[in-house]
């Protein structure tokens, strides 16, 4: 893999780990809600009007821009998997912005899924 396709790759995947990040701050900040007739534009402006939902999905908007050029270099079966690094990052960031736990359990799916992508963007 050249240098500017692992760029694409890792910027397609961390936008889309951003993109996660950004979402989840924004639903805690509107909080549950369950989607019917009577609450559908109620929840609609609440979602609209919060500034991380919109930076979650710009980030995907740019996210899919970068990973089809991604994928104009890059075979899909070696850039697909590196998607799970998204999981990764992802987890440590909740962590750490959204006090989610990392247990043992979840630590060690973790360390199954940096082997896995080192094995396949080494194959």
């Amino acid at each position: 893999m050249t240098p500017i396709a692992f760029a694409l790759v890792l910027t397609g995947v961390l936008l889309n780990a951003a993109a996660q990040l950004l979402l989840k701050a924004g639903t805690n900040a509107i909080g549950h809600f369950d989607f019917s007739l009577a609450n559908v534009v109620p929840i609609g402006i609440k979602i609209a009007g919060q500034p991380p939902i919109i930076g979650g999905l710009a980030c995907y908007a740019i996210s899919v821009v970068v990973w089809i050029m991604a994928l104009s270099r890059v075979p899909v079966s070696i850039a697909y998997p590196m998607l799970s690094i998204g999981y990764v990052v992802n987890a440590l960031i909740a962590h750490y912005w959204f006090g989610e736990l990392l247990v043992l359990q979840k630590m060690l799916g973790i360390g199954f899924i940096i082997v896995g992508v080192v094995l396949v963007a080494n194959s």
